[in-house]
């Protein structure tokens, strides 16, 4: 057998009554490769849209979204 039965029974009960999860959808709706001459152009483009471009930057949301961090979230029992 694949998996051990026991422990998978184990388990089961402890899941069962728990609320619904669901997961949104964070993907984009479109991504749009820009291409820029010089920095000027960056400079003037970032200036446009109301953001700061760094030169490490790879990529940007428009409207600009809040970084969520996860990092410090963690599960807790309090039974």
């Amino acid at each position: 057998m694949l998996f051990d039965t026991d422990k998978i029974s184990s388990w089961y009960p402890e899941w069962q009554n728990m609320p619904e999860f669901k997961m949104n959808d964070n993907n984009s709706f479109r991504k749009i490769v820009v291409h820029f001459s010089c920095q000027d152009d960056i400079n003037k483009f970032a200036e446009l849209i109301g953001q700061r471009i760094t030169r490490k930057q790879l990529s940007l949301w428009f409207p600009e979204q809040e970084i969520r961090k996860t990092a410090d979230k963690r599960y807790v029992d309090e039974s």
